[in-house]
């Protein structure tokens, strides 16, 4: 018994097959004998033309054949035709019965067109098919097969159709059997395969195209046929490589649902899949150079720019890359006067490899040095002639690489480099260096287009290059002045201790305007300063050194820290980079006086610093200073105010930039966080707390210049400080004198006793001449001798020159000569004179 899918239907309850060609058509079968007469009428003759067969059996053909008419007769109305609906009475048909028995019997066979009259009316044509046939007993009968010809027509018009597409069509078409084997094959498709029709009929696909190909479609068709799923636009190489073909499989069922074979469309598609490739390529060129720019955009380095433009070709463009420039350039030297000469010293600044390239990878370094001997393939290109190109292997054999024999360059030549692109890096139409690309034998060598991206990668490569050697220059001159305007070195004072760090800008950004400072004050006191000049660049440094300068001269002179930020800010106009560049800049300016523990800080837009409070029961608490926002210099018409802070002794002090804790993304909130989370740790060492500070907050990232000091303060030692106040009396100048002299000589200061004494009488003197108040005497001992005198007078004194024969006028020169330092401040209830002399040998 046959199974499988060209296994026929089983039969249906009545034994007939069903679903082949005769049920389509609807064949039906009529038996007469020699005069016409019907003695059998078939169930399919009956559904064609409506007659059952009590109605025709019996009676003579001719009764439901409509005559021979014209076309004009052809228009019958629907009435005449209703009044031939009735049983066959007449014999309209019978002349043309009468002749096609009689051709019967004459030839045996007939074979026409009849117009048979429809039992509802209307008129059937009708193909048929007669033949004369005799029976056992040697009596002659007809029998005759009728098929209604619009359903005849359309079935000549699809196969028509069928074989109209098999000869003309452009495709190439196939039906294959259920063995897989060609049953029709159009000449398209013969053309394509370089075979005859003939030659494909009863062969498969594996035989007409032997090899990996024919298995591959065989399996496909074998799961098309099983599965019934149609496999559309496969795409195969074509016989002998020849281009591509697109194969499309279908299976082929008849009306019942058996299986017949499978279908084949094939079409050429190498015109469109060489489009496409050339397309994708061209794609993918622009893709490398858009990482190219994109990398190139991003660094401002030179190393790190020949290096990143290395490792963006591969392996996209190419499998091994590098760029080389000369060595001068490499150093941050001048652009060659010159055109590059054979045997110049080129230093490999950036070179990349494949993944699987590890062994050509350990033999290019960066910072290797490599030279071209002059009239190599090379030293040509260096020289400002056009790209060296080699194809093939042997191409790069030639001698262009020097020295001669290097066993790096042969090595990597023996590890399979197959094609290779030498393009001179240019900048302002002057040679730097090359960029050198190429490729493994196993991939497809460079080509013409290869070379033209190649020229354009190098293009943007040697103006990158030159412009990130242009910008170091800049940076480092940046650089160079800003470490110049910065302390170089903080004052060692009595009760502080100070730790610092400065970071500029990394590579991807400009030397900024950050600064700290700390300004020895008279009495011990300290200034300390932090600060940020918007902008970056060698303006902003040289702003922030006038700035700086600005903030020492002032400190100098004794200002309250609000004072000193007013006096700053009314002088910001000067301070401007340009007339149509207002300058902005936020600072903090704190200052500690040791001997009474207090710290008066204001600030100007800057974040407030933090205060470290080891606490007494050794837990460490970290506070932000609680001070007034006042708004950054630059502002005009603005007030400042200042605040003053209690500070534990061993309280450290954190001023800071924005760059230690700003971040992208978030709010800077959280950065501040994060360093107090860090200040919370103990440390022994306040150079600790900045190391591990910039390694948390700044790690791996391009961050804005930071400035960051960390401060101790601690007070001054037990007895280093001595105060008293005296009436506005005569007596005071004497007392002063007693109580000034009886502490020098605790103090171990006696050499000092006179000069002391001297200036101190000259400023109580003026003091009761001109205050007629409480007169305060204040003594610190720390790296030097600091004496104050207070009054109540707000007005400074004056000094003025003094005729010979003057009494007075004297007293501020005396002081001015006398001491190393003196000045004057403004407080709450008066003004204070102070003067500082050295302690004997200092």
């Amino acid at each position: 018994m046959t199974t499988g899918p060209d296994a026929p239907p089983p039969p249906d309850a009545s034994g007939e097959l069903t679903g082949g060609l005769l049920d389509a058509l609807r064949v039906g079968i009529v038996m007469m004998d020699t005069r016409g007469r019907v003695v059998l009428w078939s169930p399919l003759a009956e559904e064609m033309l409506g007659w059952a067969g009590e109605h025709i059996v019996g009676r003579r053909i001719e009764h439901i054949i409509e005559p021979w008419r014209s076309a004009a007769d052809a228009a019958d109305t629907a009435g005449d035709a209703a009044s031939r609906s009735g049983p066959p009475g007449t014999e309209p048909g019978r002349g043309l019965a009468d002749r096609v028995l009689a051709e019967l019997m004459r030839a045996g066979r007939w074979g026409g067109v009849l117009p048979m009259r429809h039992r509802d009316g209307h008129t059937l044509q009708v193909e048929v098919r007669a033949s004369l046939l005799v029976d056992g007993d040697g009596k002659p009968f007809v029998l005759a097969s009728l098929a209604d010809t619009r359903l005849l027509r359309g079935l000549e018009h699809d196969l028509a159709v069928v074989d109209a597409v098999f000869d003309t069509a452009a495709l190439g078409i196939a039906i294959f059997d259920t063995d897989l084997r060609y049953v029709r094959v159009n000449r398209a498709l013969a053309r394509m395969n370089g075979l005859t029709v003939e030659e494909h009929l009863g062969h498969t696909v594996k035989e007409v195209r032997p090899g990996r190909p024919g298995e591959e479609l065989t399996m496909v068709q074998r799961e098309v046929l099983t599965t019934g799923r149609t496999v559309v636009d496969l795409l195969v190489p074509g016989p002998d490589g020849d281009g591509y073909r697109s194969t499309s499989y279908s299976r082929i069922t008849d009306r019942s649902g058996r299986v017949l074979g499978i279908s084949c469309v094939v079409m050429d598609v190498t015109d469109r899949f060489m489009a496409s490739a050339k397309v994708e390529r061209t794609r993918h060129r622009l893709a490398v150079l858009s990482d190219v720019g994109g990398v190139l955009s991003e660094l401002m380095d030179v190393d790190r720019r020949a290096q990143s433009l290395a490792e963006a070709l591969v392996p996209g463009f190419c499998d091994y890359a590098g760029v080389l420039v000369a060595q001068d350039m490499a150093a941050g030297g001048d652009l060659p006067r010159e055109p590059l000469r054979g045997g110049t010293p080129l230093i490999l600044l950036g070179v990349a490899t494949g993944p699987d390239q590890a062994e050509v990878a350990a033999l290019l370094r960066p910072g290797g040095r490599l030279s071209f001997p002059e009239g190599s393939p090379l030293s040509d290109v260096l020289a400002g002639g056009p790209a060296w190109f080699a194809e093939t292997p042997a191409d790069l054999r030639g001698g262009a690489f020097s020295p001669v024999g290097d066993p790096r360059i042969k090595a990597a030549l023996d590890l399979g480099v197959g094609s290779l692109l030498a393009v001179p890096l240019r900048a302002r139409d002057v040679v730097l260096g090359l960029l050198i690309v190429g490729r493994a034998i196993s991939r497809d060598p460079f080509d013409a287009d290869d070379l033209a991206l190649a020229y354009e990668l190098a293009d943007r490569a040697g103006a990158a290059l030159d412009n990130a050697r242009l910008y170091a220059r800049e940076r480092e001159g940046a650089l160079m002045i800003q470490r110049s305007l910065l302390p170089q070195r903080v004052p060692r004072l009595p009760g502080v201790e100070v730790a610092f760090r400065y970071l500029p800008g990394s590579t991807g950004a400009e030397a900024g305007g950050d600064w700290f400072d700390v300004v020895p004050l008279a009495g011990g006191r300290v200034a300390l300063v932090v600060g940020d000049v918007m902008g970056h660049g060698l303006r902003a440094a040289a702003t922030m050194g006038r700035l700086r300068t600005a903030v020492r001269t002032l400190a100098g002179l004794d200002m309250a820290p609000d004072e000193l930020l007013r006096r700053i800010n009314d002088l910001s106009e000067d301070f401007a980079p340009g007339p149509d560049e207002p300058m902005m800049a936020t600072f903090v300016y704190a200052v500690y006086d040791p001997s009474t523990r207090t710290c008066v800080v204001a600030t100007a837009g800057h974040l407030p610093p933090l205060l470290l409070d080891p606490g007494a029961s050794g837990e460490r608490r970290v506070r932000q200073v609680e001070v007034p926002a006042n708004t950054p210099i630059g502002v005009f018409a603005v007030e400042f105010e200042s605040a003053e802070v209690e500070v534990p002794d061993g309280a450290v002090l954190v001023l800071y930039t924005d760059g230690l804790v700003e971040r992208r993304g978030e709010d800077i909130t959280e950065g501040v966080d994060r360093l107090r989370a860090i200040l919370g740790r103990p440390y022994d060492f306040l150079e600790d707390v900045c190391d591990d500070a910039l390694a948390e907050l700044v790690p791996d990232r391009e961050p804005d210049d930071v400035a960051l000091m960390a401060v101790r303060l601690g007070g001054l030692p037990e007895g280093s400080t001595m105060a008293w106040t005296f009436p506005a009396e005569p007596s005071a100048v004497r007392r002063a004198r007693h109580h000034v002299r009886t502490t020098l000589a605790g103090w171990e200061l006696s050499a000092l006793s006179d000069v002391t004494v001297l200036l101190v009488s000259e400023l109580v003197t003026n003091s009761l001449r001109h205050a007629h108040g409480p007169i305060g005497v204040r003594m610190v001992r720390g790296a030097s001798l600091l004496v104050e005198v207070s009054d109540p007078l707000p007005d400074p004194p004056r000094a003025r020159t003094a005729a010979d024969d003057d009494e007075g006028g004297r007293g501020m020169h005396l002081v001015a000569r006398a001491s190393r330092r003196w000045g004057t401040r403004q407080g709450p209830l008066g003004k204070t004179v102070w003067f500082e002399l050295a302690l004997t040998g200092s």
